[in-house]
């Protein structure tokens, strides 16, 4: 579809983020003429139009032209852009067909084969560790996507990667009508982004979206342990692949009697030489294993395992997923940002080998926090609840664990912290919650955790 368009008129492109302006670039690279346009604006939209502008690109800040959107023949629109945004219903209600970045991206991208990851938590570290493992053994691997790199920005560089490790959102699979990876994962489901679905039905209709396109030829990684996830993969074209934590006849999966990760039936690596903390990773790790060995079986002989280990070894993970910032007076400081789902934080709150202060807040996404009692009185001093959500948490959480309501500064809870913890203990930021009522990104609310808990007291 995409070849047929880019000489038939003019293409919108929604959103001028990272994967906006790239994916504008790469459809006046490949001769179709563009107008991108923001309704944001900010200094950072503006320069990003100015930049356009300059590179012979129609763009604007600050507004969308309808009527001139209504009359091209596509649109293109950026992940966070939501579904129900003025410019996409003038597209459909002017029955102009609505793509995503990456539908653009693959086209450009065709013949490159790339493992495609999605899940509700998780996914970013296998896509991470994914590409990390296909380096390892010599190919040129790119990861991409939601991770953070538009693949459009890979799509525009002159040497085409060997493989690609692809993170897609649940946003992402629907605006990708031509999703057909080599290897498709999908790490797990529990209800998240309710605040843009009407339920938790449609999100994981989105997910099962990863396999529209099967083939007897596709190649599925599944998660046994969630039944949810097996369900959505149930039918679908292809092989299907297991990893599980709990299940010896999974391909992939943990031995508890040898500690050990265990892959096409031969012991692979102990758990203790795992560098990534929490059973989670043991998880993720067993996942971006399956996943390369599937996609190429010579990854499977014993000199290829060995090469395999030594990068898992090397592997240090991603920046606020779990992430050690800080170590003073006996404290440790750890930023899981990227928790921004209940799930996610339960995961991360069940980490923890030590006494912890765990700090929940934000901007609330539509789930409840009561699943988080538990794993609270198992590894919780103090629970400080903060943000736009510190009401909703309270309320949810107050009768069960100990817990303070500490206002909408975040440098005040970050003091409190400071002051509620003992050496031996841990400061856990897991918020459970989007960034958005206090931070642009969740990468913002990490690195503001990282600095101050960098501070001295």
């Amino acid at each position: 579809m995409i070849a047929s368009l880019l000489t038939r008129g003019e293409i919108a492109v929604i959103g001028l983020g990272r994967s906006g302006i790239a994916v504008a670039r790469l459809i006046a690279r490949e001769g179709g003429r563009v107008y991108a346009s923001d309704a944001g604006a900010s200094p950072a939209v503006h320069a990003a139009a100015a930049d356009l502008r300059r590179a012979g690109i129609s763009a604007e800040a600050g507004v969308h032209d309808l009527p001139r959107i209504a009359a091209c023949v596509l649109v293109v629109a950026s992940p966070g852009v939501p579904p129900d945004a003025a410019p996409l219903a003038a597209a459909r209600a002017a029955g102009v067909p609505v793509v995503g970045e990456l539908e653009v991206a693959l086209h450009a991208l065709r013949g490159v084969p790339y493992i495609a990851v999605t899940g509700t938590n998780g996914k970013s570290t296998v896509t991470a560790l994914v590409a990390h493992l296909l380096r390892a053994v010599g190919y040129e691997a790119v990861a991409a996507g939601n991770i953070g790199r538009a693949l459009s920005d890979v799509a525009l560089q002159p040497m085409r990667p060997d493989w690609l490790a692809l993170e897609i959102s649940s946003f992402q699979l629907h605006d990708t009508p031509g999703i057909a990876p080599a290897v498709g994962v999908l790490t797990n489901l529990s209800p998240d982004h309710l605040d843009r679905y009407p339920s938790v039905e449609a999100y994981y209709a989105d997910k099962q979206l990863l396999y529209r396109n099967a083939t007897p030829r596709s190649l599925w990684v599944v998660n046994a342990d969630d039944a949810r996830a097996r369900l959505l993969a149930e039918g679908a074209k292809g092989k299907r692949v297991a990893f599980s934590r709990t299940d010896r006849h999974a391909t992939a999966h943990y031995d508890a009697v040898m500690d050990s990760l265990v892959l096409f039936k031969q012991p692979f690596i102990h758990r203790a030489a795992l560098p990534l903390l929490g059973w989670h990773n043991v998880e993720n790790t067993l996942a971006a294993l399956l996943a390369v060995m599937m996609a190429d079986e010579l990854l499977q002989a014993p000199e290829a395992r060995s090469a395999l280990v030594e990068a898992l070894q090397s592997f240090r993970g991603l920046p606020h997923r779990l992430e050690l910032v800080a170590e003073a007076d006996g404290v440790r400081w750890i930023n899981d940002s990227k928790a921004t789902n209940v799930t996610s934080a339960r995961v991360a709150i069940e980490a923890m080998a030590q006494p912890t202060v765990v700090l929940l807040g934000g901007k609330h996404k539509g789930e409840p926090y009561t699943s988080l009692i538990e794993p609270l009185r198992a590894h919780a001093t103090l629970v400080i609840a903060y943000g736009e959500a510190e009401a909703l948490i309270a309320h949810d959480l107050a009768a069960h664990v100990p817990l303070e309501r500490c206002g909408s500064s975040f440098e005040e809870v970050m003091q409190r912290a400071r002051a509620a913890a003992r050496p031996g203990d841990a400061v856990l930021l897991a918020p459970a919650c989007s960034s958005f009522d206090m931070f642009t990104n969740y990468e913002a609310r990490g690195d503001a955790f990282r600095q101050l808990a960098q501070q001295p007291a």
